[in-house]
């Protein structure tokens, strides 16, 4: 018998570059993770160095690797999941970048954006693409590349894409240049009917196809291996997708109805329709969740994101000095045990669903001269549950259905505390899973599938086991007085900025 095969999954997240091994039982033999830095040129733009993200993914993989013991010749597989949105553009002979990557947090296309929207253009694009106009998806930025980049608008070899299409390039050795369906619908470029580049779109945002990657399935052969130190080539790229969708995957919700909340850098509800999609009407976004190679249709969701949650807490960290390391945040919190009065609207790039306001910015209400730290911590955790509250509402009355649970994951999700306000909150049960890193599993999960390694998604099902439950321990009364003060927060926040 020869030796045990394992999967290599690829985490490229917003923060940070996280990379796993995942063994044939379904579960993490071993993962490393390595921060980089957070590029802010002007308020509100936000940057990332794609050379800096492609360094931390090689370190991963050497790292993974030495510290397992695990042979390269091992890896059946490799699955590929990453920050959507966020664009790149590099030279498509070198692999070189031609400039910082414009990442999804980043708000320095709100003027285009405006301008798109006065020339009533959002139904024509929500229908195409499930999306409404913001500068959160990857076409404006695009546009923006390769208006303002004089390295984008001069270079004869260019090649754009999000995160996934640049790491496969560098893995392949420039051989292959393609995108995941489900990466795809998030650039605002793609019919998400079609599941192929829309010229309409592609005039709309000034975007010649052929600087784009090839549109294929979540679990296809996107390639494979060569010319890397760290591994051996000819190891098939077999699974890509989005974070978020790639978390769905990974709670092993496969069936429709099914919803997952990921608590990251931003937090995502997202909610498996089916092969059906469903068209909000509160501002919520309809994506493609996946498309598996056998399958004849695509798999939609219904999404639902704040952008800020972990991004609050690294805040309180970084900028304030409330904690050296962002899990203490919950012992912070509990000294209080509540905010005494104090709420938190963590808009730092606008409000996201189901307001869709940029120009929006953060505020703290009732605070007076005997808040302490851990009423704002308190008040911090607080936000990240109420923003969840309104997405769920807003995809509770899209549907004409009441969820009974919601699956959780992400780093923020080991937090106690914030779950327990979330049950609070929502009145719902909230359930962990015991790996809480339901993103990168779903990256592996997709590659064995894709590779054979996996037979069918009944099997990857008894992967996805349960930690806890939380349910809600808090009066009627005062679930409504808390609802209620974060109403007129939001509402406060939105008049302060004209709106």
């Amino acid at each position: 018998m020869g030796a045990q095969k394992y999967i290599l999954a690829i985490d490229q997240g917003t923060t940070g570059t996280t990379v796993a091994l995942v063994n044939h039982k379904g579960s993490v033999v071993l993962q490393v993770n390595k921060e980089f830095s957070q590029i802010f040129p002007k308020p509100g733009w936000v940057e990332h160095n794609p050379e800096e993200i492609w360094l931390s993914v090689v370190w991963g993989i050497k790292q993974v690797l030495k510290k397992s013991g695990i042979l390269p010749q091992q890896i059946a597989s490799i699955g590929i999941t990453n920050q959507r949105e966020t664009a790149v553009a590099f030279d498509g002979k070198t692999g070189r970048s031609l400039n910082n990557a414009i990442v999804w947090q980043c708000r320095r296309t709100e003027k285009f954006c405006d301008n798109l929207k006065k020339k009533k253009l959002e139904q024509l694009i929500y229908k195409k693409t499930g999306l409404t106009i913001d500068p959160y998806f990857s076409s404006s930025k695009i546009n923006w590349l390769l208006k303002n980049s004089s390295k984008v608008k001069k270079n004869k070899n260019l090649k754009i894409g999000t995160i996934d299409s640049f790491l496969i390039y560098k893995l392949t050795a420039g051989e292959s240049f393609k995108t995941d369906v489900s990466n795809a619908s998030r650039t605002q470029l793609m019919n998400i009917d079609t599941l192929k580049w829309d010229k309409d779109l592609l005039k709309i945002f000034k975007v010649s196809k052929k600087v784009l990657p090839k549109i294929t399935e979540s679990t296809s052969l996107f390639g494979v291996t060569k010319g890397l130190k760290v591994l051996p080539s000819g190891i098939p790229i077999t699974g890509v997708a989005g974070d978020q969708q790639a978390a769905l995957f990974g709670q092993g919700a496969f069936l429709k109805g099914e919803a997952k909340c990921t608590y990251g850098t931003g937090s995502f509800i997202l909610l498996n329709t089916g092969s059906k999609k469903v068209e909000s009407k509160n501002k919520l976004l309809t994506t493609v969740a996946w498309k598996l190679k056998d399958e004849k249709k695509a798999v939609y969701a219904l999404e639902g994101g704040a952008f800020i949650c972990g991004a609050s807490v690294q805040w309180l960290r970084d900028e304030l000095n409330f904690f050296k390391s962002s899990d203490k945040i919950e012992a912070l919190a509990k000294k209080s045990k509540s905010s005494d009065g104090v709420v938190f609207v963590p808009a730092f790039n606008g409000l996201s669903a189901p307001y869709w306001q940029s120009n929006v910015r953060g505020i703290f209400l009732g605070l007076t001269r005997g808040t302490s730290k851990s009423n704002i911590a308190y008040a911090c955790l607080e936000a990240l549950a109420l923003q969840n509250v309104d997405i769920l509402n807003a995809m509770e009355e899209d549907l004409g259905l009441s969820l009974k649970f919601l699956k959780v994951d992400g780093g923020a999700s080991k937090n106690n505390l914030l779950l327990q306000m979330q049950a609070n909150y929502l009145n719902k049960k909230i359930i962990r899973l015991k790996n809480v890193e339901s993103t990168i599993k779903g990256a592996a999960f997709l590659s064995g599938l894709g590779s054979g390694y996996w037979k069918n998604l009944s099997e990857i099902k008894k992967f996805c086991k349960l930690d806890k439950v939380f349910v809600s321990k808090m009066p009627p009364s005062t679930r409504k007085t808390t609802l209620d003060r974060w109403k007129k927060a939001i509402k406060c926040a939105k008049v302060y900025h004209g709106n």
